[in-house]
């Protein structure tokens, strides 16, 4: 689903550069959604450029065994914001009227931020959840990220395969007419707007499933029904710039104080609406012309950033929330337009696999005057992300927040090599990296998942692969190291249970 990048940056007003402030940089996320580890040129990719980015792997580190949380999006923003695992959370995917799954009296990324005085932004796909259960989406929404701590938020509520296909700003729908108002549905039939299923000739791209053949927008099907809010629709091609614009208006109204931008991209994310602009950039069809669109917008976020002489104090991350997948829902000819390119690059599964490719994914920080290229090989994780970066602004961590989160800015900037020893993967079972092994825990979900054409990784008996002779995790050696097996099923167990426990106590708290 998506790259993330962090960047930070120093105060700066107008052209005249101030002193440089690294112990409370600004910084920006900008968060990819379905990039797979070999969809950027410097992991590289095949029949798409991605200059930009690859200019901030060419000039800071490229981690070559960086990891998201889970397979899928929720779970990895989840983690990625609260610095701690998403299984405790049942929905792996969530619906487009979904409560919100952060509670707000969790701590959070952007909430220890504001405690170290700065101003917080999210602008682009949220699909963390929004309400505290039934949502009116013609009053204030809430709560939703300002509750956990950003200022300020610009964001499709879920994502662009599901209704509503509104944006939201603050509490409110953007462009919202309470003599049009908006009504949601994700069971029955709602309104008089045609659907994929009922009038298929008024498409742009065809629905490859049935839960995407509903309520027709801008040209394209919908999962869920929706009626009303003609005056706030999106138009999905706007996208790219729209996001961008917000995003550059956000740094220019705090360029000359601390900020946090969490820039999260809906691209590459099914539907793939291609602006014009990008059309034809590549040679894999929107699938391949998404990339270029992010790209494109990272170029657009740095030239801001050098506009107001911002880049000498910035950290960037570019990296994504889970793994790739071709025909997520839709037939826009991502797979008969493949060619030779090779999303997941050597790793195996894919989007929703418990294999290396659903969460191993880009992972590239840049920072001038600071970072010294390098590729660095230690196993990270985005839920680190949280600690990190509070010890990067000299934050201590809430008891009881962050809890799965470790502390690695000295990696993150070069300074150290040091990575995880374990590391949690999720998808529908769970994986545990120790090392250089990988184990997969026995689940009985199906080992491959149809809908989506990808190896989910899912059998009754253990898996345990040694990623330093096997990285496409081929040979299955867990009846030759059974002393390794249990070693890492007692140790996914005590985290587990860690979780269990810490959940209950915040329960009873």
């Amino acid at each position: 689903m998506i790259c993330v990048a962090i960047l930070i940056f120093g105060p700066a007003c107008g052209n005249q550069r101030r002193d440089l402030d690294r112990s409370r940089p600004n910084i920006v996320i900008f968060y990819a959604d379905d990039i797979g580890y070999g969809d950027v040129g410097c992991y590289g990719a095949i029949g798409v450029k991605t200059p930009n980015i690859d200019a901030l792997a060419e000039k800071g580190i490229r981690f070559t065994d960086a990891h998201s949380s889970a397979a899928t999006c929720t779970p990895s923003r989840y983690s990625l914001l609260t610095g701690r695992y998403a299984f405790q959370n049942k929905d792996r995917v969530l619906s487009g009227k979904a409560p919100l799954i952060i509670s707000i009296d969790t701590p959070t990324l952007p909430a220890m931020l504001q405690n170290a005085g700065y101003k917080t932004s999210v602008i682009g796909k949220w699909h963390l959840g929004l309400g505290n259960g039934t949502i009116d989406w013609n009053a204030i929404i809430s709560p939703g990220p300002l509750e956990i701590g950003f200022d300020y938020c610009f964001i499709i509520p879920a994502t662009g395969d599901r209704v509503p296909c509104v944006f939201v700003e603050n509490h409110h729908v953007v462009n919202a007419d309470p003599e049009d108002p908006i009504s949601v549905s994700y069971e029955d039939p709602i309104g008089d707007r045609p659907t994929g299923r009922s009038h298929p000739e008024l498409l742009k791209m065809k629905p490859s499933d049935t839960s995407h053949d509903r309520t027709i927008v801008n040209g394209v099907s919908r999962f869920g029904y929706m009626a009303g809010g003609e005056k706030a629709l999106w138009v999905d091609e706007d996208f790219p710039f729209l996001l961008s614009q917000k995003a550059e208006k956000y740094i220019e109204t705090y360029k000359d104080q601390s900020f946090f931008l969490f820039y999260s991209f809906h691209d590459i994310h099914v539907p793939r609406v291609i602006h014009p602009q990008f059309q034809g950039k590549s040679q894999m069809g929107p699938r391949g012309d998404a990339i270029v669109q992010v790209d494109w917008c990272v170029g657009e976020i740095l030239k801001i950033l050098r506009r107001y002489n911002l880049e000498e104090n910035t950290l960037i991350i570019f990296t994504s929330d889970n793994g790739p997948v071709l025909d997520d829902g839709y037939e826009d000819q991502a797979v008969e337009l493949l060619g030779v390119h090779k999303p997941t690059g050597p790793f195996r599964g894919g989007k929703y696999s418990a294999f290396e490719a659903g969460t191993r994914v880009p992972f590239i920080t840049y920072w001038p005057g600071v970072i010294q290229p390098e590729v660095c090989h230690s196993l990270m994780g985005q839920v680190d992300l949280f600690a990190s970066l509070a010890a990067l602004t000299n934050q201590g961590l809430e008891s009881g927040g962050a809890l799965d989160s470790q502390n690695f800015m000295k990696t993150l900037l070069g300074k150290s090599t040091s990575g995880r020893e374990y590391l949690l993967e999720e998808s529908y079972s769970f994986s545990l990296r120790y090392n250089n092994w990988k184990y997969i825990q026995p689940h009985k979900h199906v080992p491959f998942v149809d809908t989506v054409n990808i190896e989910g990784g899912y059998h009754l008996e253990p898996q345990l692969y040694d990623l330093s002779m096997d990285i496409g995790e081929q040979n299955n050696l867990a009846e030759e190291h059974p002393e390794i097996v249990r070693k890492l099923t007692d140790k996914l167990n005590k985290i587990l249970r860690k979780q269990q426990n810490s959940s209950r106590k915040t329960l009873e708290h």
